[in-house]
């Protein structure tokens, strides 16, 4: 998991959203209503999915895993639960099937105050709560909520951290040519390697490799080639758009990037 930024959504899409929570309301908000009204909200599903597929990781990817590509829109707090939610945007998020119907299903764990005890990556941020051993895959939890997200989605499935290891090896070769062809002054093939990186799967490796070269020992760890490639990685991410003829700047993640808003009615 990374952090994600969720777009406000717009009035044409609040308004749907609004008509069938009322809906549910007038029904009983039971989680029957709750359940034939998503099942027939074709518009407000497409304008949700929609902002859902521009917000999240690389190439469109599950929100939890970050490996499969996302294919379901996931009630994060289950319609079951509170009917009311149902269309609610803040409690929506996109997962890969696996992941929400294997996995999650309509899990939704608390604490003795009510609170969830589970990461909303839009949210919280993911490394207050678990801690990626980015060379073996393996995460490792720091809190309760990070050890009730990791049963709930199963993170450290088996296929998520061979996932996790091969992710690691591609990354870093490809920050290490990326740092080649910066030196070399190639800036156009630099900025194709950085834009394949953002999109690979398993974004929260690459994150927690950038954590690894802040480290006051980050060559120890990393050794001196890919060191010093991550550290030109982390300089350049901070530097701002460059000109066309010297394009420096590490593309930014779609993650980070705050998304467009549509202001027309979803289909």
């Amino acid at each position: 998991m990374i952090p994600l930024h969720r777009p406000a959504a717009d009035e044409d899409l609040l308004r749907l959203c609004a008509e069938r929570s009322e809906s549910i309301r007038r029904l009983g908000a039971t989680s029957k209503a709750a359940q034939d009204q998503w099942r027939a909200a074709k518009a407000a599903k497409n304008g949700i999915r929609a902002l859902l597929l521009r917000m999240a990781p690389g190439v469109e990817r599950c929100m939890y895993c970050l490996d499969s590509v996302g294919t379901d829109i996931d009630h994060f707090e289950p319609k079951s639960r509170r009917p009311l939610r149902t269309f609610c945007w803040h409690n929506h998020l996109l997962a890969c099937s696996r992941c929400n119907s294997n996995y999650k299903r309509t899990e939704y764990p608390c604490d003795a105050f009510g609170q969830c005890l589970l990461i909303d990556p839009s949210v919280d941020d993911p490394a207050d709560h678990l801690t990626l051993l980015a060379a073996s895959g393996e995460f490792e939890a720091r809190t309760r909520k990070g050890e009730e997200t990791l049963r709930v989605f199963g993170l450290n499935r088996p296929e998520l951290l061979m996932g996790r290891q091969d992710a690691y090896i591609k990354c870093r070769d490809v920050m290490t040519a990326w740092h080649g062809y910066v030196r070399e002054g190639d800036h156009a093939e630099a900025e194709l390697r950085a834009r394949a990186l953002h999109r690979e799967p398993f974004a929260d490796v690459l994150r927690a490799l950038e954590e690894l070269a802040r480290l006051p020992h980050a060559r120890l760890v990393l050794g001196d080639e890919l060191s010093e490639a991550a550290a030109a990685w982390l300089a350049a991410s901070t530097l701002p758009v460059a000109a066309e003829d010297t394009p420096r700047a590490v593309p930014r993640s779609r993650s980070e990037t705050p998304a467009p808003v549509s202001s027309s009615t979803p289909p």
